[in-house]
């Protein structure tokens, strides 16, 4: 799962850009196309900074998000004047790759306009601010950032708790927006239980925030920490009394909305038919689990073949302390040397690598995940693979995790590092992909698939059990198409949904409940594009494959994919068709 961090209705997605070596021949339209997105990215850092400067967007590290008044009117003429002005450089172009990402900007910042307007028209402006300040600062001072601009938090903090002259507490700030709309006629307000949990999670994050300026390095940050920590309390005192009673009690989002959704994270396909794709999938994906299912047991010693069994069986190989991260990293090597022998896709130079997120992180994304350093002027930081954070009992056992046995860590390593997101960051922030194609043309279609496309691609490599919790960890993908659309057009309970997760899928009850979060409130929609990006990359896998036969190779294949960014499915099968496919065949031809 690649991490993005939002504030829904205040803040509007996550900003990620690339830059780095640029081979010569391509310097020239890259570097133009990059100094346009740039100032586009400058002219939407003002509204989110801590996440700009986090991208490596300069001079707003010391900022903090704008929860002024007309926010969403003001990030809409923003979007426009930006629109106004690509359109005018598209018009004058000559060059089809700059051409190419300007329409890509552009399609961003329509994309944007139209998000902000419906969600101002239809939705309460809730946000779990404990969690957005936490996830500012836990970017600014990760131990990869510079001391230099991890100094700039004592000044960001001063003005969160209104210190400084000409600011108001930052809390107060939400509170007023908050207000201010709470008795617009019909606006939908926040899901209890996302309410519930935020309030919940929010004493980790309050707390964790000591435990990120502790380990900085900073100095002369207690009292003005104690007094924003107070403040947030304070505030989550107020959701408690102010919020919590006038939250509605469905999760269920009209149809409109859901379906906007969809499009946000480049789902371009109705309810229904991705309801049908994941009924389908699930039920062949769980006849091949069936198949495999014996084999794991005879291997494995077990007197059982139905596969349900056979993975609970899996799953009480617990490893836990320090042998967890040292297994993960074992499985992590084996994987890259899969990759090198069966010339999958060429390796980066620098190792993935992998830790085990804290409390507060964990509170905040209890899945695993991708952490992306920034990718404008990178110096050398590097993505991090983050398992969530399994903590020892009172009486210092460990609890049984769906992260911490041997088989799992395969089909997760595959996704998480390489070849899936791990590859997909580190080849754009040392390959040179434009800024386009790196931010505005992210969705988690493009991510999530190809994530899920390289488990598909390392799977035959794998251990027999290695293979089944593929297989299993496909089986949830094509339940969350399934059943993330059910729930929000009201054809599924929460608990049916949950009850498939568990008994089905073979879920614990923690990962379960994670799951219906995720589709009822964490981000509706999201989790249907992985099998939605899956099935675009398999199909366009296929076509290249029956067009070149023979000349078919998959290191070079997969290497193109990798060199493109995040493009969208469509924009990414228009350029294999045109640069991949093309001059093989004609090379072919010739021959």
């Amino acid at each position: 799962m690649f991490k993005k961090l939002f504030c829904a209705g205040l803040v509007a997605g996550s900003l990620l850009a690339s830059v780095a070596c640029i081979a010569a021949d391509d310097a020239n339209w890259v570097e133009r196309s990059n100094k346009i997105a740039y100032g586009v990215l400058e002219s939407q850092a003002k509204f989110a900074p801590e996440f700009s400067s986090q991208t490596g967007v300069s001079g707003f590290d010391e900022a903090i998000f704008d929860l002024g008044e007309n926010l969403a009117q003001r990030q809409i003429a923003a979007a426009q004047a930006n629109i106004d002005q690509l359109e005018g450089l598209l018009a004058k172009e000559t060059d089809p790759r700059v051409r190419q990402d300007l329409q890509i900007m552009i399609q961003s910042q329509k994309d944007n306009i139209e998000a902000t307007q419906v969600n101002y028209d239809r939705v309460m402006p809730y946000g779990n601010i404990a969690g957005l300040v936490f996830a500012g600062f836990r970017g600014q001072l990760d131990k990869q950032v510079p001391m230099q601009r991890r100094k700039a938090a004592l000044v960001r903090l001063k003005k969160y708790t209104g210190e400084t002259k000409g600011y108001e507490p930052f809390v107060e700030l939400a509170r007023k927006r908050l207000t201010e709309r709470m008795e617009v006629k019909d606006l939908i307000r926040p899901y209890r239980g996302e309410v519930e949990k935020d309030l919940e999670d929010s004493v980790k994050m309050i707390a964790g925030l000591e435990q990120l300026f502790a380990d900085s390095g900073l100095k002369g940050w207690q009292s003005s920490l104690d007094l924003l920590q107070k403040q947030l309390r304070d505030y989550d005192e107020w959701v408690r009394v102010t919020i919590l009673p006038i939250t509605r009690s469905s999760s269920t989002l009209p149809r409109e909305l859901y379906e906007l959704q969809l499009k946000n994270y480049g789902v371009d396909a109705s309810p229904e038919a991705l309801m049908a794709l994941g009924e389908t999938a699930f039920m062949d994906i769980r006849n091949e689990m069936i198949a495999l299912a014996p084999l794991v047991a005879k291997e494995k010693g077990l007197q059982t073949r139905d596969y349900r069994e056979v993975i609970k069986a899996l799953k009480r190989e617990q490893i836990h302390g320090p042998a967890l991260l040292a297994k993960y990293r074992e499985v992590m090597e084996e994987i890259d040397r899969i990759i090198k022998r069966e010339k999958l896709a060429t390796l980066p130079n620098e190792p993935a690598r992998v830790r085990m997120g804290t409390t507060a992180e964990t509170a905040q994304q209890p899945a695993a995940h991708l952490d992306i350093p920034r990718l404008i002027g990178n110096t050398g930081e590097y993505p991090e693979f983050i398992v969530p954070k399994i903590e020892q009992d009172k009486d210092g056992k460990w609890p049984e995790s769906d992260y911490a046995f041997p088989s799992m860590m395969w089909t997760l390593a595959a996704h998480e590092a390489r070849p899936g997101h791990e590859m997909q960051f580190t080849t754009m922030l040392r390959g040179g992909v434009s800024t386009a194609r790196a931010l505005f043309a992210f969705n988690s279609a493009n991510v999530e698939g190809w994530a899920l496309y390289a488990e598909s691609i390392t799977k035959p490599f794998m251990p027999l059990d290695g293979q089944l919790m593929s297989l299993q960890h496909r089986l949830l993908r094509a339940a969350r198409i399934w059943l993330d659309p059910a729930i929000n057009l009201g054809l599924v309970s929460a608990d049916e949904a949950k009850r498939v997760l568990i008994e089905d899928v073979v879920e614990d009850d923690l990962n379960a409940q994670t799951e219906i979060d995720r589709y009822t409130f964490r981000s509706p929609a999201q989790a249907t594009a992985y099998y939605y990006g899956y099935t675009k990359l398999q199909a366009l896998r296929a076509e290249t494959e029956l067009s070149l036969r023979a000349k078919f190779d998959a290191q070079a294949y997969h290497d193109f994919i990798l060199a493109q960014g995040l493009l969208p499915p469509a924009v990414l099968k228009k350029a294999v068709q045109s640069d991949f496919v093309a001059p093989r065949s004609s090379a072919t031809k010739v021959k």
